[in-house]
């Protein structure tokens, strides 16, 4: 009689099987592509397609009225960097960018700061703080240049004080007129840096800090060490929401001094619009504004890299 080998399994251990059981498949519910079309299509309607014909219109000589218009390559790329009232745009928006984003990112990070400690108003000073924000860019404007006017509050507080010899026509004056601008924006958008900063502070653990001062930090190196190398992106979004709105500056601008005195305050959307609707120059307006737009798409760029090393 034949020998039969019988194999036992041990407890706890299941038997093989001569296949493995086919996976699972994961039911779930994928939208159409479809469904994003609407969206898209608007967007290339509104945004794209506007964009491509002005970048295109940047190459010709067509007026803004006639059908008719002929490409003339580079020359109107080539007025711009030859016009004396575009090149002061041109510098004038750097220096105001550049002033607005420094200036306002510091007094933002000292007000969250200040109001991210345990002062019992510290709920009313936030909105105190905020409050400008909401201020229509344009409105505010209008209010600084009554303010800064050589007979407005600011003159007249300073000669109420003995210090009537710092009175000055601070718009009128081609050396303050630019800075008194800085000014009014940092004092409408510093609540909004501060925002920002405030949300970043909350977020640091508090294990940390503690940690911190039982090493014997002191307030400042504790500031230096743990506090500015956690809000990296915080500082990262401020500076270069700051940088993008201070290259498009308009409204402000307007609303305080025109451009003026003289070409002091001219800012490139500034020059954009009196190009384009005071002189009727639309080709050297457009080409102007594609400037801009590298400008600002370059910073883009940049602060899509920061962010993705602090990601990284």
């Amino acid at each position: 009689m034949a020998a039969t080998h019988a194999t036992t399994t041990p407890p706890g251990v299941r038997e093989p099987t001569e296949q493995a059981p086919a996976k699972r498949r994961r039911v779930g519910v994928r939208a159409p592509w479809w469904f994003v079309v609407p969206a898209i299509s608007i967007y290339l309607f509104i945004v794209v397609v506007p964009s491509a014909n002005g970048a295109l219109f940047s190459f010709t000589d067509w007026n803004g009225l006639r059908p008719d218009w002929s490409f003339v390559g580079l020359d109107n790329f080539t007025s711009v960097f030859s016009d004396r009232t575009a090149l002061d745009a041109l510098v004038n928006t750097l220096t105001l960018a550049a002033a607005a984003t420094v200036v306002q990112n510091v007094v933002g990070l000292l007000l969250a700061l200040g109001v991210n400690s345990m002062v019992k108003s510290r709920y009313v000073l936030r909105v105190i703080f905020f409050a400008p924000v909401v201020l229509t860019p344009l409105v505010a404007g209008y209010v600084w240049s009554f303010l800064l006017s050589p007979n407005g509050a600011v003159n007249d507080a300073l000669r109420a004080v003995g210090l009537g010899g710092l009175a000055h026509d601070w718009l009128g004056d081609p050396d303050t007129a630019l800075y008194a601008i800085v000014l009014e924006i940092v004092w409408q958008f510093s609540g909004y840096s501060m925002v920002i900063y405030l949300a970043g502070l909350q977020a640091i653990p508090a294990e940390v800090l503690e940690a911190a001062t039982i090493d014997g930090a002191g307030a400042w190196s504790k500031f230096r060490r743990v506090v500015l190398p956690l809000l990296n992106g915080a500082v990262v979004i401020n500076v270069m929401l700051c940088l993008i709105g201070g290259l498009k500056q308009f409204d402000q601008v307007m609303a305080m001094t025109g451009g003026g005195p003289g070409t002091a305050t001219e800012t490139i959307s500034t020059a954009i619009y009196k190009s384009a609707f005071a002189l009727g120059d639309f080709p050297f307006s457009i080409a102007l504004a594609v400037v801009m737009t590298v400008v600002i798409a370059v910073l883009a760029a940049v602060q899509f890299r920061l962010t993705q090393r602090k990601s990284i």
